[in-house]
Parts: C-alpha cells; sequence; structure tokens
C-alpha cells in the first residue's frame, strides 16, 4: 500500500459472499473507486473455500494494480499468490514472521485502541497498524478508537495507520487529517449500491 497525502479506503470483504455474484461487485467498485488494497476477511475456516475465493478476487485486484491480502491465514499467502497477510492482532513472533515472508509481502496488524501494540507491531518492521473501532458500536466492550489516538499515531509515527470500524461520514471526516486508509467493509457491502456508498464515503477523505 503506498501513503499519499489524501487518505484513501481499503476494502475489506464481508465474511460471507456469493462467489457467483460478488467478484462482479468488487470489479465494478474497484473500477469506479481508486482503493490502496483489498483484504479478504472470511468467517469460514473451509480452506477450499477460502482458496476459491481468493483465486477469484487475486485475478480482479490484479488486474486492477491492486493488492489483495488475506486476514489471518498466513501459511496461504505464498500458496496463493496472495500480497500478504492482516493480522487481527499481534504476537510475539512478529519479526519471525517479517524475516520468514520477507520484504515484499505486506504485514499488516490489528491494534484495537492499544498504544502499545501499535508502537510493538512497528518496531517489529511491518508495513502497517490499523486502530479500532473508530466508530461507536453496540458490539464489543466500549473502548474505542477515538481521534485522540488517530492524531497521536500522526505525529509520534512515521507509519501508515489504518482508521476502521464503524465508519460514518461524520467519523471519517473527523479522522481524515490523521489517518492515511480506511478500512471499509460492511459500511458499503451492506448498502444497495456499493459503489455509490464508497464515493459518498471518499468525498469526507479530504
Amino acid at each position: 500500500m503506498v501513503e499519499t497525502e489524501r487518505p484513501q479506503p481499503y476494502l475489506i470483504t464481508p465474511p460471507e459472499f456469493d462467489l457467483t455474484r460478488f467478484p462482479g461487485e468488487l470489479a465494478r467498485v474497484l473500477d469506479g473507486v481508486d482503493v490502496a488494497c483489498v483484504r479478504l476477511s472470511l468467517s469460514t475456516r473451509n480452506a477450499n473455500l477460502i482458496a476459491r475465493s481468493a483465486d477469484a478476487l487475486r485475478e480482479i485486484c490484479h488486474a486492477r494494480d491492486i493488492a489483495l491480502v488475506i486476514e489471518s491465514h498466513i501459511r496461504m499467502v505464498a500458496c496463493l499468490g496472495l500480497d500478504g497477510v492482516h493480522l487481527t492482532h499481534g504476537g510475539r513472533n512478529l519479526r519471525r514472521l517479517r524475516k520468514d515472508m520477507g520484504q515484499e509481502a505486506i504485514i499488516g496488524v490489528f491494534c484495537g485502541t492499544s498504544r502499545h501494540d501499535g508502537i510493538s507491531a512497528g518496531e517489529a518492521g511491518i508495513d502497517y497498524v490499523a486502530f479500532g473501532p473508530a466508530g461507536q458500536t453496540p458490539l464489543g466492550d466500549d473502548a474505542r478508537a477515538g481521534p485522540e489516538l488517530f492524531a497521536w499515531w500522526s505525529e509520534m509515527i512515521e507509519m501508515p495507520v489504518v482508521a476502521e470500524g464503524a465508519l460514518t461520514l461524520e467519523t471519517i471526516r473527523a479522522l481524515a487529517p490523521v489517518s492515511d486508509f480506511f478500512g471499509i467493509g460492511e459500511e458499503i457491502w451492506s448498502k444497495d449500491d456499493p459503489l455509490a456508498a464508497l464515493r459518498e464515503m471518499t468525498t469526507a477523505m479530504v
């Protein structure tokens, strides 16, 4: 992912999708809006389904020169020809993971609301951190990655940061000056017209 002066959308797939329909929908969105990266984020543990989904989305993303990373499944990156992995939490083995995957692979880590976890991930040589939820959500506890966290990160740390979780237009406007990417998933896929929804969200990234 290339950091730019203006924040960019970073798309997250639905946890489940119809392989006969979703790839075409994704292609339409990618043709309509500049996107930094796509994350394959499936809830299934079915390796065959994950592989078929990755194959379908890889063709679409790579044809448009867009990176495709997979959530959590480190061992599937190389065999599926993907660009990297997004980890849902850090750990003690990030340095080893970077060494094993090489410098070309994208490695990102979700760090919740923890500055400490973000710094530790950065010191291990990963490519970006994600904080969230950035918006209000009834799920989980009341923890929220607020503007002060992103402002601090933007001022103190050079590594790109992704804001994700329960994003609204108001949240995006508030975080645009201090975020590099916005992780957008259900915010658009739950709409009748995902492309129109994403276009509306990108207008707030100024």
